[in-house]
């Protein structure tokens, strides 16, 4: 039985610059590529992931994640990312968005941020804004 899978459309400046990097980052290759269009029916997570290159395009999102049950997820999502070399600031026992998490971000090459995350417990309090740390495009 096939189960749903959340989609997501992004607008690219360089198409085959993002499917590099979306190639990388969940470790698959497009499922379909067209002129200008490319799209990647990822099973684990669950996604199905538009891609439309659209230079100069105003909107990108603010940021995109994939919640993990297990932290074994969320390591594994950060060594894969350092093995690429596309990793960016990892964050523990962080509180944000009420709770506290462990996470890993990284961006793709026009900056969207991704987080790999797991959370640990609720939190009463909204917590700090990640975006000074964000600032940086990873090393």
């Amino acid at each position: 039985m096939r189960t749903n899978r959340l989609q997501l459309a992004l607008n690219v400046e360089n198409l085959e610059d993002a499917i590099d990097y979306y190639s990388k980052l969940f470790a698959t290759t497009p499922n379909k590529r067209k002129p200008g269009y490319a799209n990647f029916a990822i099973e684990d997570p669950p996604l199905k992931l538009v891609l439309f290159e659209a230079p100069g395009a105003s909107e990108r999102l603010n940021h995109l994640g994939v919640e993990c049950f297990e932290q074994a997820d969320v390591t594994a999502a950060a060594m894969r990312f350092k093995h690429e070399g596309i990793v960016g600031p990892e964050e523990t026992e962080a509180t944000c968005c009420y709770a506290t998490m462990n996470k890993v971000w990284t961006r793709d090459p026009q900056g969207m941020r991704w987080e790999w995350y797991r959370i640990l417990q609720d939190s009463e309090t909204f917590g700090r804004d990640a975006t000074v740390e964000l600032e940086a495009k990873p090393s």
